[in-house]
């Protein structure tokens, strides 16, 4: 089955970049937010971010016109009754994703996928609210999702094959290179990721090296992008501690558990680009 209407759920940056990248595919998509306000930004950021690229011609004005013309915005969770697949983009709280699968198994029509954009929480526990089980997978795009090549399809114990090949079709319509991965805590990136990531916080904690000093060794030595503490800022530290924490509860590997330093600057509010300051200061 091809997809040819999506919902997405959440009012996000990953919902809108979602959405742009479904949009570009010729896919019909159904943002929903709780408020119609939020609902209606996502619809304005994914304007302005047409805009930037046509004033970069890479877009031309056409093209864009036709990108937003897919795209609606709803506050009604009814409205993604007749899509094909909905793709949940909410917050990392496998509680409020589960209510949520549960509400979505009620409303969206039978035969539909179920899909979760999570990077780390399991997706059997979504699965297992719905009566379509077989239904459910794990869709996991980047972010910035339009320029992320990336998407990890998480295959659940229960998950069809062909739900399966129809998601990575999807991943693969929309440009970009799909990787099927097992349902376990972190999937493939942030598995290896987030320990690199609390073992840069760790050493600068213990006074091996100026915050300056990681990063520019990194980039410098790895040829990486950006060092471990500015990604860490870009992620947000508070979905930071909420991955490390849930690596470390199925793994229990000391590796996954998060620096005390990582905890001390959430609880200040120093969450990173988000609120201003992190490792970093962005005021």
């Amino acid at each position: 089955m091809a997809i040819e209407r999506l919902g997405i759920v959440g009012s996000g940056i990953m919902g809108s970049g979602i959405a742009e990248v479904a949009a570009k595919a010729g896919v019909t998509v159904v943002l929903r937010s709780r408020k119609q306000e939020t609902a209606d930004a996502m619809l304005a950021s994914l304007g302005k971010s047409l805009e930037k690229q046509v004033s970069k011609g890479k877009l031309d004005e056409a093209a864009a016109a036709a990108v937003r013309d897919r795209v609606t915005a709803t506050a009604d969770l009814e409205a993604l009754a007749d899509c094909d697949m909905v793709v949940e983009s909410v917050v990392e709280d496998l509680e409020v994703k589960k209510q949520l699968f549960a509400e979505l198994d009620r409303i969206v029509r039978e035969g539909a996928i179920l899909a979760t954009n999570t990077s780390t929480l399991p997706v059997i526990e979504m699965a297992t609210q719905t009566s379509r089980p077989e239904r459910v997978v794990g869709v996991h795009f980047f972010n910035p999702a339009p320029a992320m090549k990336l998407v990890e399809v998480v295959r659940t114990l229960v998950s069809s094959e062909e739900t399966v090949a129809e998601a990575v079709a999807f991943a693969e319509a929309c440009g970009k290179n799909p990787v099927v991965v097992e349902d376990r805590a972190g999937f493939i990136v942030n598995a290896l990721l987030f320990p690199y990531l609390n073992n840069a916080v760790r050493m600068l904690e213990n006074g091996t090296a100026s915050r300056d000093d990681i990063d520019a060794a990194m980039q410098g030595g790895c040829n990486f992008p950006m060092g471990p503490l500015a990604l860490l800022d870009l992620v947000g530290l508070d979905t930071s501690v909420a991955i490390l924490d849930a690596l470390y509860e199925e793994f229990r590997d000391p590796n996954y558990a998060p620096v005390p330093l990582l905890r001390r600057m959430v609880s200040a509010g120093h969450l990173g680009r988000k609120s201003g300051k992190g490792f970093y200061d962005y005021s």
